[in-house]
Order: C-alpha cells, then sequence, then structure tokens
C-alpha cells in the first residue's frame, strides 16, 4: 500500500483535495440558505416609512413572522398611497372659504352697537361663526376643518357652543371626527366680533348632538340589545352584508379560505395571510369569504394565553372594507349555501384545492361556483400568504388600501389628542422584555430610566409642554420624576374612554351580543401608536434614548 501510494501523482491528490473541499462548501451553504430560509423574520413594522413597508410588504417571502406586539401601518397611514376619496367628502374650510362668506354678509342689515358693551351675543349671526373658524384655524394648525353647524348659547350671555367635523392632518383618510367647544366673545376692531377665549375638548355641551339609541343590526347574531348606549357615532355602519336569494347566490363566484396556521398568530402575520386572500379574490374577479372571528395572540394579552372569538370590527374599520373589497361574512355564507343545497337537487359546484402549490393564475378560468382553498398541512405549509409566494406574487397585489384601524378606537385617539389641545409632544419608550435582556439591550435599562429620559429630554422638548409618553412599561409611576418638567399624559390617564360608560364599551359590547368586550393590549398599543403618530415632536427610543439597535446587538 505504501509503494502504491508514493507513485500517485501529487495532482491527482490536490484535484480530490480539492474537490471534497468544494464539495463541503457546497453543503454547508446549502444547509445555511435553509436554515435562514425556516428562520428569517420580517423587519418590525413599528412606526417603519412608507418606503420600507413597501419593500417588507413586497420583498418578503417564505417569512415566518415574528409574534411580537407592534402595530402594523394600516392603509390610511401608508403615506405612498394616495388618500381615498369618500362619496360624501366636502372641501376644508380654509381663509380663502371664511372670506368668501364674510363677502356675502358686507351689506347685511343686521348690525349691532359697537360704542355699547356687548350683553348678548346672538350666537346665531353669521360673523359669530365666522369669528370662532378664523379663531380655530389660527390655534388649531394640525386639524382640517370639514363643517360647522350654527353656534347655539352658552352658560353665559357673551358665550357661544359650536360643533364641527375635523379629521387630522397626519391621517391620510377621508374620515370625519365630531368637537364642540365653548366660545367666549367681545367686540374687535372694526365692530366685529372677536373671540376672546376658548374652553377645552368637549366643552360646547349645548353643540353637542342628541343622545340616541342604537340599532341592533350591527349585532352578529341579530338579538337586541342588552343595554342601549347613551351615544354612537352614526357615521360608523359595520353590520354584516347577506347575500341575498338563492339565485343571486348561485349567480355569484366565491373564494373561501378554510382556517389554517395562521389562526392565532401574531396581527402581522394576521394581516399578511388574509390580505393575500383578499388579493386573490380579487384577481379571480370573486367574493371572498371572510370569517370575522380572530384569535388574539397571547403576545398581546396579561394572560399570556391566545385568545379567541374576537371580533374583526374591534381592530378594523368593516365600513371601509365592505366598500373597497367584495366580501362576505362566513356564518352567513355557510347558511346560505347549506339552504341552497337542501333546497335543490343540483348541488352548488365546488372546487376543492388541497396546496397552496397550486396558483391563482391556474384556478383563473375555473368555473366552479365557489373555489375552496384548505389548509391542512403542517405549519408552515398551512400559511394562508404561502398562496401568494413565487411566481403568484406578480399577479397578485395585496390591497393594503381596504384596511384601516377601527373607527372607534381612532375616536379614542381623537379624544385623547383633542384634550391636549393637539399641541403636544411624545416619547417612545420601549421597555419591558426587551429592558430586561441585556444580553441584546445591555443599555436599554439605564437609558430608559426616568433620569436618563429627563437628561435627554432637555435638549429637546421645551419644559412644561404636554408631553405624550407611549410604553409597554407596566409601572404607572415610572414616568412621575418627568412630571417636574412636563405636563405629562400616558394611556392609562384616559381609562374612562373605554370604561362601562363610554361609547366605545357600549357600541362593542353590541358586536359581542351583549357581552362587555375587553380593551386588550393589541387595542392599548394600536391607540398609543396613532397618539404619537400626531404628536408635533417625537422622541424615539431607539433613535434618541439609547444607541442600542432596535432588534438586538448588532442589527443596526
Amino acid at each position: 500500500m505504501k509503494e502504491a501510494s508514493s507513485t500517485d501523482p501529487i495532482g491527482q491528490n490536490l484535484i480530490k483535495l480539492i474537490s471534497n473541499v468544494c464539495f463541503s462548501l457546497f453543503i454547508f451553504s446549502v444547509l445555511l440558505f435553509t436554515v435562514i430560509a425556516i428562520t428569517y423574520q420580517p423587519p418590525d413594522p413599528w412606526l417603519e416609512s412608507a418606503k420600507a413597508l413597501t419593500k417588507v410588504f413586497t420583498q418578503v417571502e417564505n417569512a415566518t413572522f415574528k409574534n411580537d406586539a407592534s402595530i402594523l401601518q394600516t392603509g390610511e397611514d401608508l403615506v405612498a398611497l394616495a388618500p381615498a376619496v369618500s362619496p360624501a367628502a366636502v372641501d376644508p374650510i380654509t381663509t380663502d372659504t371664511i372670506e368668501k362668506s364674510e363677502e356675502k354678509i358686507v351689506n347685511s342689515s343686521s348690525t349691532f352697537n359697537c360704542d355699547a358693551t356687548l350683553e348678548q351675543v346672538n350666537c346665531s349671526d353669521p360673523r359669530v361663526l365666522i369669528a370662532i373658524e378664523k379663531f380655530n384655524l389660527k390655534v388649531f394648525k394640525s386639524i382640517v376643518f370639514l363643517q360647522y353647524q350654527i353656534p347655539v348659547n352658552g352658560s353665559k350671555p357673551n358665550e357661544c357652543d359650536v360643533a364641527w367635523r375635523y379629521r387630522n392632518k397626519k391621517e391620510k383618510s377621508w374620515r370625519k371626527y365630531r368637537d364642540f367647544r365653548r366660545f367666549r366673545l367681545g367686540i374687535g376692531d372694526n365692530c366685529t366680533y372677536e373671540v376672546s377665549g376658548a374652553k377645552g375638548w368637549h366643552s360646547g355641551t349645548n353643540a353637542r348632538r342628541p343622545r340616541g339609541k342604537i340599532s341592533s343590526s350591527s349585532s352578529r347574531s341579530g338579538r337586541a340589545p342588552r343595554v342601549s348606549p347613551p351615544v354612537r357615532d352614526e357615521e360608523i355602519n359595520d353590520t354584516i352584508p347577506t347575500v341575498g336569494s338563492d339565485a343571486a347566490f348561485r349567480k355569484g363566484r366565491y373564494l373561501y379560505y378554510s382556517r389554517g396556521g395562521d389562526y392565532c398568530k401574531g396581527m402581522n402575520h394576521y394581516l399578511w395571510s388574509f390580505l393575500c386572500g383578499l388579493g386573490e379574490a380579487q384577481y379571480l374577479n370573486r367574493t371572498f369569504v371572510m370569517d370575522l372571528s380572530i384569535c388574539l395572540a397571547a403576545t398581546y394579552n396579561p394572560s399570556h394565553k391566545d385568545e379567541e372569538g374576537k371580533d374583526f370590527r374591534y381592530y378594523f374599520d368593516f365600513e371601509h372594507l365592505k366598500e373597497e373589497a367584495s366580501i362576505v361574512e362566513e356564518g352567513e355564507f355557510l347558511r346560505d349555501w347549506k339552504k341552497v343545497n337542501k333546497a335543490h337537487k343540483k348541488k352548488i359546484p365546488v372546487r376543492k384545492v388541497a396546496s397552496y402549490k397550486i396558483t391563482p393564475m391556474q384556478l383563473r378560468k375555473d368555473k366552479s361556483t365557489i373555489i375552496q382553498r384548505q389548509f391542512d398541512a403542517p405549519e408552515p405549509e398551512n400559511y394562508w400568504y404561502r398562496v401568494c409566494e413565487g411566481s403568484a406574487a406578480k399577479y397578485v397585489q395585496r390591497p393594503w388600501h381596504a384596511v384601516w384601524k377601527s373607527k372607534r378606537l381612532m375616536n379614542i385617539v381623537s379624544e385623547i389628542s383633542g384634550r391636549m389641545d393637539w399641541d403636544f409632544d411624545a416619547v417612545h419608550v420601549v421597555r419591558g422584555e426587551k429592558a430586561q435582556n441585556k444580553e441584546l439591550w445591555p443599555h436599554l435599562d439605564s437609558d430608559t430610566s426616568p433620569d436618563a429620559i429627563v437628561e435627554k429630554l432637555k435638549g429637546i422638548i421645551q419644559p412644561w409642554r404636554n408631553i405624550y409618553i407611549a410604553t409597554n412599561e407596566l409601572f404607572y409611576n415610572y414616568f412621575d420624576k418627568l412630571r417636574s418638567y412636563y405636563k405629562v399624559h400616558l394611556l392609562d390617564d384616559y381609562k374612562e374612554l373605554w370604561g362601562n360608560t363610554s361609547e366605545w364599551y357600549n357600541e362593542t359590547k353590541l358586536l359581542n351580543d351583549g357581552h362587555p368586550v375587553e380593551f386588550d393590549g393589541y387595542m392599548r398599543v394600536a391607540v398609543d401608536t396613532e397618539v404619537l403618530y400626531r404628536a408635533k415632536n417625537r422622541v424615539e427610543t431607539f433613535y434618541n434614548l439609547t444607541k442600542d439597535c432596535k432588534d438586538g446587538i448588532n442589527t443596526c
């Protein structure tokens, strides 16, 4: 053997060595690629820019979503998208429109004695409204005024109450919100009314809309509610659409996704998958069969357990979704399907699709009334979003514009912002489990201590400004030291907005068949995030407060 080996050419041994090394590198590369493909997680979409979001949502494939507690920006937040136009949209009230109104009443015969003391304001005088409109435009620069009601008498002779509709300039949707305030008026230059003072948010109680009862039609069961709420947002219409007659059902074309592994995953994962299904339905020109029941992942719950039975309408704007996409609720659909099959000998034609590998392009010409995708494989093969991977990504577009946050949650956001007169700064303080993980975030705990936050904010925010703290810190008094320098506001300062006497409580209770709904962790972070967006100055944890990376060491 020794003699044979000595006669082997050195070149042959070298070639064998190189080929073995190359083969080993190839095997290692395949294993590395496989590990990356399985474990890769897309960037946390918390406060990402529209450009970054677009990149995340269009280029990430085969992603296993991190089950975190961040809030995905939805259609009304994406700056890159053109704002939707409502059929009921109105032009905003500007300086030009006010000047035109003034011109119309120049020759009005209605006058008052400018030399005399103003003892009684005629609140219905058009000049009163003009004075209030000018005052509001000057004071509230971050909101767009859309409609005013005729002012009414306040509690004193020189006071008037007035209500108006508005939207925030940072919100891209056409949705309108409501405020009503009390104004004190006097006589200004040129014999005109002038606002000498105004009270705070919702102070003009005489201009408040009358309290009314809510219809039980928004309940999923259709049963009458146990308690009628005192007031409601009449612009919300999240009733469940019906298919109609047997003939209408048979003429329809439906795409039905059975429940898959996405259930009880994080909300970002849920939306990514849900919009894949909705996008495929639009590509196939079909009505999407939608399950309104959501399982809220343990990440958002104090119990650290998944919670089933949550309603889509708690979190997202179902009315807007109905306007933007053809959908039918799963319960209604299954009842009608069963009824039609029972009433006719000829059954509804159904195409069952067992694998996501059958692409939307292959189903484009299918004539079946119902295409039912089944997701029975083990994870991650049973995720809905797998349908939109590969070549399908070129054809199926996720309709992000169709998903807005719940108007009920956004009403709370507007209430909090309005109570601070839309004039506040905000700081986003990330603590929780990240602050305890010294291995990934070695400085986060100390950098977000009250002393450190105060020192950092001193150079950024002026003293005694309203400052809203959006945080996952559970100890309410943790930020007390900041109260010596700023007017501090936390989400829990506004608990009455979702308490058992609130509009939100009563309306969500109706959606839940008369049972109270918990203001859960996802709702809290959603409201926190949206208030944060509306601040004049925003201080970020991983940009301003600490040099630690958002996703851990060496991920900046």
